[in-house]
């Protein structure tokens, strides 16, 4: 094979294969334009339908670059025509073929929605070639910006949810460091039904919240907001513990309506003063207390999901004893949930602290990072649920070395920080 023959096959297999749909129920009109697609010298692959009942049959089968739309069909005619054919195939380019008489109707049926029009009877191969080709980028070319536009909306919906689910936290100590992620489930989607937040109270408490509620899509992202910001106001309140939790239930209930839906959650109080974290848990996974030692999930009392039995839910608090410099992290079930290789096993807690073992210790942002990307590798997108994290850091011999030995004690004034007592060896339920 010589050079330009070379040149020339390499030419023709990178042209594209136009696949069009020819709307036309007279036979030879039909058979014309067939014949004037093979002088264009384009590739293609023509299907040929007589009624839109059978075109719409067809463009629900597969994919289609560009409709010839007859305007005088047996079942449908003019720009009602075009109208239903833009219906069936938003994206798909459409050039409309008109009889000699019609002057007015390529134009009309451009403006309802038409990339062009054709002129039986007076339509040479190289117009046909040229309108065909121009009218297929012109279709791509709203496609791609549709789908820009689609993106940008998507984007805009994520960012407003993520000021609702993904507050700043409130804080008046320096002694602690807030790292959190929050990945929605799949490629693109918007965030779910995943909370988390962070407030110092008046009295120098921290509290933290992670929670989780059912279901996927926007009605759980919404009730997700209420909760957390629910969780917010009333922490700022002054309610603590079991009465809490009660009163985000009542609040979960009155926005779920009939919809039935529950959350899970768990709820840290940090009292550094006094080195101890105060856990309950709503149906919710137990924190991992990260030591010097390593890594390991915390003994904690299991309560009852918000919502799964209302006004019966019964909440016991866990208190747990803290090092002097350590790590909380509290998480959703879409980072355990995923499956661990190829097999059929779900990574697990055990799992995810085989993970946290093999990881270097990194900065907490690094890590966690490194984690999810860990697990999600591992699970392959075959499990698609949001994942939210949230991981509490603190070392009072640091921040006493950055603050020229001043011991961080919390009183009981917002705004001042507070101190990390030696570490006890069992949390204590209380």
């Amino acid at each position: 094979m010589t050079l330009s023959h070379r040149a020339a096959q390499d030419q023709a297999d990178a042209d594209p294969t136009y696949r069009i749909l020819l709307i036309e129920d007279d036979a030879a009109d039909a058979l014309l334009v067939e014949e004037l697609l093979y002088d264009t010298g384009l590739r293609f692959e023509l299907t040929t339908r007589t009624t839109l009942a059978d075109a719409r049959t067809e463009l629900a089968a597969r994919s289609i670059d560009c409709i010839l739309l007859d305007l005088h069909l047996p079942d449908i005619s003019g720009t009602e025509a075009v109208a239903a054919v833009r219906s069936l195939a938003p994206h798909t380019a459409v050039i409309v073929l008109t009889g000699l008489s019609e002057k007015q109707a390529g134009a009309e049926a451009m403006t309802a929605g038409a990339q062009d029009y054709l002129v039986k009877g007076r339509v040479e191969a190289e117009l046909l070639h040229r309108t065909l080709r121009y009218a297929v980028y012109r279709s791509e070319t709203e496609r791609a910006a549709a789908q820009a536009q689609k993106a940008r909306l998507r984007a805009e919906e994520n960012a407003r949810l993520e000021r609702r689910l993904l507050p700043p936290p409130i804080l008046g100590t320096s002694a602690v460091t807030v790292t959190s992620r929050y990945l929605p489930g799949a490629e693109g989607a918007l965030l779910g039904g995943d909370f988390l937040d962070v407030v110092e109270g008046d009295d120098g408490l921290l509290h933290a919240v992670v929670g989780d509620v059912s279901g996927h899509g926007p009605d759980a992202a919404a009730v997700g907001v209420c909760l957390r910001i629910a969780w917010r106001s009333l922490v700022l309140g002054g309610h603590q513990g079991p009465e809490l939790l009660r009163l985000m239930e009542r609040v979960l209930i009155a926005e779920c309506g009939a919809d039935m839906l529950f959350a899970t959650c768990t709820i840290i109080t940090l009292d550094q003063e006094a080195a101890t974290a105060t856990l309950h848990l709503a149906g919710h996974h137990r924190p991992l207390l990260t030591t010097a030692e390593g890594t390991r999930e915390i003994p904690a009392t299991h309560g009852t999901a918000l919502g799964l039995v209302p006004d019966l839910g019964a909440w016991t608090a866990t208190v747990v004893p803290l090092p002097r410099a350590g790590a909380l992290t509290i998480y959703t079930d879409g980072l355990t949930e995923g499956h661990h290789g190829s097999g059929r096993h779900r990574l697990g807690v055990e799992g995810l602290l085989q993970l946290i073992h093999e990881l270097s210790p990194n900065d907490p942002a690094t890590h966690l990072d490194h984690l999810i990307k860990e697990a999600r590798t591992l699970n392959a997108d075959r499990h698609t649920d949001d994942v939210a994290v949230l991981r509490l850091d603190w070392n009072i011999d640091a921040w006493s070395a950055r603050n020229d030995g001043a011991h961080p004690r919390l009183s009981r004034t917002p705004g001042q920080a507070s101190s990390v007592g030696p570490p006890a060896d069992e949390p204590t339920p209380r």
